[in-house]
């Protein structure tokens, strides 16, 4: 076993292959060809002597000494990488931390956070990126961000079963709320009963792979009516305020909604809790990531603080 003729390159690949879960996802991200990652992670197997990726039909998993190798390649990558900044010209006292997010996350909290930091610690900077939550958890693994701002619903599980167990801090836990058409007659009042969603039209987003139409109220005894699907929660907050539907969302995005929409909890049958969460590896949190999770921490009390 010898890993002194190993490219950077190729442990490039093996990281994303880890993050991206798929050979074809880690192409695209990489802008190669799938044969050339397939080349790139047999170099690093052959050297390694083992394999180094479960290969199955959704999918990759790392082996055992697949986490061995991603832990000392990420560690080399990120020394490459500071290297690289440093004699590129970047101050030496700024600090970069890396950080990714739902994207509900990242249309109120994540903003706020940011400003924070750029007050109190302006040497400090977050260079972030959107994700589902097994996109960002595989990130995490691999290396690619230090913090993630995960999303959880009921129920509540860990975001991944492999080892180490991620560190996990639970921001907030709030219900799930609707959104309204200012003008519409739902907006009167101070809530909504669940009863008096019955009927309505709705904003939802894209079909899922477990069948939840993401932006209807969960649980309602009808076929929902459905006018509009969008992915952006931007776009289907407009869509609200010009009238065109309800749509569900987290309480968190309520500072978010433009004009022409007002939030409003659900009373009347089962809650529908919502958790985000900040997580991270076991290993110490460096002096800026610790001051990032605290920022991130603080603007989410801000943001829980019902209005």
């Amino acid at each position: 076993m010898d890993f002194t003729d190993v490219s950077l390159t190729a442990l490039r690949v093996f990281r994303a292959v880890a993050e991206q879960g798929t050979f074809t996802a880690a192409a695209g991200s990489l802008g190669y060809t799938q044969s050339a990652v397939s080349r790139q992670i047999a170099s690093v197997e052959r050297m390694a002597g083992t394999e180094l990726l479960e290969r199955r039909r959704d999918g990759v998993k790392l082996t055992a000494a697949g986490h061995l190798v991603l832990r000392r390649a990420t560690t080399v990558l990120e020394q490459i990488d500071a290297t690289a900044r440093e004699l590129s010209g970047l101050p030496a006292q700024t600090a970069t931390v890396r950080v990714g997010w739902f994207p509900s996350a990242g249309a109120a909290l994540l903003p706020k956070a940011i400003a924070a930091l750029r007050r109190t610690h302006p040497g400090i900077t977050v260079l972030g990126r959107e994700g589902s939550t097994p996109a960002l958890v595989r990130a995490l693994r691999a290396g690619s961000v230090d913090l993630a701002l995960l999303g959880s619903e009921p129920p509540f599980r860990p975001p991944d079963t492999e080892s180490p167990a991620l560190i996990l801090q639970t921001l907030t836990e709030r219900s799930l709320c609707v959104a309204v058409p200012a003008t519409h007659a739902l907006a009167r009042g101070d809530y909504i009963d669940v009863a008096d969603l019955h009927g309505q039209q709705w904003i939802a987003g894209p079909n899922t792979t477990d069948d939840r139409l993401m932006g209807v109220w969960p649980g309602l005894d009808e076929r929902p009516e459905i006018t509009h699907t969008a992915r952006d929660w931007l776009a289907k907050l407009q869509l609200v305020a010009a009238g065109c539907g309800l749509t569900t969302l987290p309480a968190i995005l309520a500072p978010a909604a433009p004009p022409g929409v007002r939030i409003l909890p659900v009373r009347g049958g089962p809650q529908e809790q919502r958790r985000l969460l900040l997580a991270h590896l076991p290993s110490p949190l460096g002096d800026a990531a610790t001051r990032t999770a605290e920022a991130l921490r603080v603007a989410a009390i801000e943001l829980d603080i019902p209005r």
